[in-house]
């Protein structure tokens, strides 16, 4: 019971806290020479980081399989 009650404190206690770790917010869009307003968006390019997650992904994938390849091979010779 005294396990119980520890972990429900801990757990308690650190939902609690959590609440003042925020992040801090964005900074001020920067000021707009021509008078139209903020830019949107962001400028992040994300076609490099889709092909690495790609290749990674095949290379695993290959990983795995010439694996299970070798587990039937061993099977096999037995």
């Amino acid at each position: 019971m005294k396990k119980i009650i520890a972990k429900l404190s801990l757990i308690t206690t650190l939902t609690i806290a959590s609440t003042a770790l925020l992040a801090q917010g964005p900074p001020e869009p920067p000021s707009d020479p021509t008078g139209e307003g903020p830019v949107g968006g962001g400028g992040a390019p994300i076609g490099s980081g889709i092909a690495i997650l790609l290749t990674l992904g095949a290379a695993y994938g290959g990983r795995k399989v010439y694996q299970y390849w070798q587990s039937q091979k061993e099977e096999l010779e037995k």
